[in-house]
């Protein structure tokens, strides 16, 4: 299986924090090794804006973790592309709000991709194949 990471699981999962269980990091940990793990691109705007708020410290530079956790060895970024771009095009207008979010379904969708989300209203939506560890 290969899954998406929503920025938040991103995140939560490379700087340790204990909103996720043993269990999923060690299941991010094996999707990794196996090259298995994605990020939409959006991901990355996404990390710099929490650290640009103050929202995400980090015990190194923000340039230097970026590197390491964007690393074609843990994941692979997928771009904006025109794929992800029809799928957005594809989702009802009712759902969400966040562009950020929407483009995140929206490359899960274009690349059937399993997505990993603590995101209340991705979660309802049924829109998306969501990952369970």
């Amino acid at each position: 299986m290969s899954v998406l990471l929503d920025t938040h699981v991103w995140v939560w999962w490379l700087t340790g924090g204990s909103r996720l269980s043993r269990k999923e990091c060690s299941a991010l940990d094996e999707l990794a090794e196996r090259r298995s793990l994605f990020l939409p691109a959006i991901g990355l705007w996404e990390a710099q804006m929490l650290h640009a708020r103050g929202r995400l410290e980090l015990p190194v530079p923000f340039p230097e973790w970026l590197a390491e956790a964007a690393d074609e060895r843990i994941l692979t970024v997928i771009p904006l592309d025109v794929s992800v771009v029809l799928a957005l095009a594809a989702l009802p207008e009712s759902f969400h709000g966040d562009p950020a979010d929407r483009l995140i379904v929206a490359t899960a969708r274009s690349r059937k991709l399993a997505l990993a989300t603590r995101d209340a209203a991705i979660r309802k939506s049924r829109l998306v194949k969501l990952w369970r560890a």
